[in-house]
């Protein structure tokens, strides 16, 4: 499997915009999650990003809020996510980003956490509450350890941030496309449109777009706009938690098949 920066780099000369799905690890449960992986591998997805349940998920919204808290209940622990990553990444093609919060890594020890997770077959991470003032030693620890560390834009920020976070992020840039938390919305924000030339003029690493996107057309209509990927969570956890769990996976399968067709 080769590392974030090489895959997007590889869709690029292609002409392909990246779909990276979200889901969260053990919900339902995590038989379901590793067979969600490959289905999501198997329909489109290009990265495939992974959600390590949390108890206080400030970033998320009230669906992948849900959803981790119902893996919590089971549970789920970081062990069993890189379990599932371990026996998962030698069969699929996407590249897994783990997405986690900074205190399960504060907790290991910075430089234990990326061995474990790089070992595991891990290939990038994105931890949204770990500001950039922060992030020096992470990104040394991670890229020890071979590992990509994406930082976010928000649509708030100044100029001078924006080309700071820039500079600093590796893999892609994740912007994020509303101010507040993830979660389904019926429109794409137009502040999106705005802030893609801004990282253009200050960078040409990749650039994904996510929270909030929820159906085909918005997914194309970032494309449009220059996105190189468009990231997808809520509309994944909420179809994957619904009904039984095959049927989940059927409702993913044909959500990730439609969103790919959109942006191919």
């Amino acid at each position: 499997m080769t590392s974030v920066s090489e895959h997007f780099q590889s869709l690029r000369q292609a002409g392909q915009c990246a779909l990276i799905p979200f889901i969260t690890a053990g919900d339902p449960d995590l038989e379901t999650t590793e067979k969600a992986i490959k289905i999501l591998d198997e329909s489109g997805a290009d990265f495939i990003e992974l959600g390590v349940p949390y108890s206080d998920p400030l970033a998320d919204g009230p669906t992948i809020q849900a959803a981790a808290t119902r893996a919590l209940s089971r549970g789920v622990t970081l062990e069993n996510v890189l379990g599932i990553v371990k026996r998962v990444s030698p069969t699929i093609t996407a590249p897994i980003i783990l997405f986690t919060y900074y205190n399960p890594i504060f907790y290991r020890g910075v430089a234990a956490f990326m061995q474990q997770v790089a070992a595991a077959g891990v290939k990038g991470l994105v931890i949204p509450d770990l500001p950039l003032e922060e992030s020096d030693a992470v990104l040394a620890a991670a890229t020890a350890n071979s590992l990509e560390l994406t930082l976010l834009v928000a649509p708030t920020s100044p100029n001078e941030r924006i080309e700071a976070i820039a500079k600093a992020s590796q893999g892609f840039i994740y912007l994020v496309s509303v101010t507040g938390v993830t979660g389904a919305r019926t429109s794409v924000a137009s502040r999106v449109e705005e802030l893609l030339p801004k990282l253009r003029a200050v960078t040409d690493k990749p650039v994904g777009v996510g929270f909030g996107v929820s159906d085909p057309d918005q997914a194309k209509l970032l494309r449009d706009w220059g996105a190189d990927g468009v990231i997808v969570g809520s509309a994944i956890v909420k179809r994957l938690a619904s009904g039984t769990p095959a049927e989940g996976l059927q409702a993913v399968k044909e959500f990730c098949e439609s969103l790919k067709g959109a942006i191919a």
